[in-house]
């Protein structure tokens, strides 16, 4: 290294290195030149570039420093950004040792389900990286789900156990698995040490998008879905968040009867009771959503895998979409189809079109909002439509009415002037008129000319009456003592009226 041209306690004629070195350069720059010039003209360029060499030789002691330290900090900073590297060559071999086994994540299926793996995988992904998960199957589903290159991973670093219990334990129907449930020995013999267990079922799944995460319920002793909003005990099994150390309480002093009720509900029931206990009640505590709505939970339970879905959450399409929207993947335990296998006319609401057929690509929403305004149109011509059939029948009704007014004040009309056109009768006369002897004979105009029928009389007195002026003579009492022309006289005093006579009711005197 050279030392600076002059420094202080040092004499100006001294040697030093880099003075020496200067003047090494000097000469053979001085011979350089001195060839160059003997040869030829030296360019100017080629001189600019010497006289750059001189500065450079001459300011690099000073600058050293400062570059030194230049590149030792650019050095420091790469080395920095440079990730480290850990090998760790003594592997622990307990993988399950990274994970708190207090906190499982509980499934029992005796059935193999296609989404089984993907159901496993994404509640692996959605809880807490602390919890462990147990599947407890049939031979058939263990085998089937183990095939998986992703379940085996999640075996291999401890997340995941896949089990068979033996016999005599049995999880082939549902009231196995609630003797399963409520057995003392189920929890010392394979779960010892859990103290919290997430039961889910193959219908049941967490959303991703909630804010909320299992490690936030941990002080409940049961957490579920409610039934009902007055439910007492909101605790449905499918998807449910359960404290042991409260399930050990109550299987301390109580043993579930076989064939009895489910197994979640007789816990409940118990827990309720039991004091210190925190238990779910109404959408107090409420983990998840069955068959009582309630924005953004935690998770979902399909009951039946959606063959016995309620109106009250599934009911309406806007309702449908938010819930859609919000957890996604709850098509994963659904039985939904793709867009391409909808049925020919739906609407997407649930309905279908009148004709049943989808006009072209119409979309969705397009057909239903034309279908609502047919069916506006359609009900707005049914009302006016109406309307006008009342003004008519009513007008109809007003017409009618006046013309049986019009037709019975013409018939009183015509029997006013039909009465007055008639001359008066005597009652008393017409009675004795009309009135026959018995065997009289009495002539009916409407049978024909000459047609006689014998009427009795009701009393054999009649009183002649004379029908010309004069005076008229009574003949209550005796035999008719005028006879009318043509007829004769009976021996029992009664008069038989000729046929040929014009009016056979006169009776004429002799």
């Amino acid at each position: 290294m050279g030392a600076p041209l002059q420094t202080h306690g040092q004499r100006p004629f001294a040697l030093t290195k880099g003075k020496i070195f200067i003047l090494v350069s000097l000469a053979f720059t001085y011979v350089h030149r001195l060839g160059i010039n003997l040869m030829c003209v030296v360019p100017r360029q080629q001189q600019l570039t010497y006289q750059y060499r001189w500065w450079f030789a001459h300011m690099l002691p000073h600058y050293k420093p400062a570059i030194k330290s230049a590149v030792t900090t650019r050095l420091q900073e790469a080395r920095q950004k440079i990730p480290s590297i850990h090998v760790d060559w003594h592997r622990d071999q307990n993988p399950r040792a990274n994970y708190n086994s207090s906190k499982v994540a509980l499934l029992l299926e005796p059935r193999y389900l296609p989404h089984l793996v993907p159901l496993i995988l994404h509640m692996i992904y959605v809880a807490p990286p602390d919890w462990r998960f147990v599947f407890i199957g049939s031979e058939k589903s263990r085998t089937a789900v183990g095939r998986s290159f992703a379940i085996k991973h999640q075996q291999v670093v401890g997340k995941l156990d896949l089990m068979t219990l033996p016999k005599p334990w049995d999880i082939s129907s549902k009231e196995m698995v609630h003797r399963l449930m409520t057995d003392m020995r189920f929890y010392d013999e394979f779960l010892p040490g859990v103290e919290w267990i997430l039961k889910y079922e193959a219908d049941s799944i967490l959303c991703a998008n909630s804010g909320s995460s299992l490690n936030d319920w941990l002080s409940w002793s049961w957490a579920g879905a409610p039934r009902t909003l007055e439910d007492r005990f909101s605790g449905n099994g499918g998807l449910s968040l359960r404290r042991v150390s409260a399930i050990r309480r109550v299987l301390g002093f109580q043993e579930r009867f076989n064939d009895s009720s489910a197994e979640d509900e007789w816990f409940g029931h118990r827990l309720w009771t039991l004091p210190g206990e925190k238990v779910a009640s109404g959408t107090n505590g409420a983990l998840a959503v069955e068959n009582v709505y309630f924005e953004k939970p935690m998770g979902y339970h399909i009951q039946d895998g959606g063959s016995n879905l309620k109106d009250e959450v599934w009911g309406q399409r806007a309702q449908r979409q938010e819930i859609f929207s919000y957890c996604p993947e709850l098509s994963m335990i659904m039985d939904m189809k793709l867009e391409r296998e909808r049925c020919p006319g739906d609407r997407g609401d649930g309905t279908l079109n009148d004709n049943g057929i989808l006009v072209g690509n119409q979309k969705v929403g397009d057909d239903v909002k034309k279908a609502e305004e047919e069916a506006r149109l359609k009900a707005e011509a049914e009302t006016k439509q109406k309307a006008t059939e009342e003004v008519q029948k009513a007008e109809a009704e007003a017409k009618q009415k006046a013309a049986e007014e019009a037709k019975q004040e013409s018939k009183g009309k015509s029997e006013n002037k039909a009465v007055e056109d008639t001359p008066e009768d005597d009652p008393e006369l017409d009675d004795q008129t009309n009135a026959l002897l018995p065997g009289q004979e009495k002539k009916r105009p409407d049978n024909g000319p000459g047609s006689t029928v014998l009427e009795p009389s009701a009393s054999p007195t009649k009183k002649a009456v004379d029908t010309s002026s004069g005076p008229q003579a009574d003949f209550s009492t005796g035999p008719n003592p005028w006879p009318a022309l043509g007829s004769k006289t009976s021996s029992n005093g009664y008069t038989e009226a000729a046929p040929a006579s014009s009016n056979p009711t006169a009776i004429q005197p002799a």
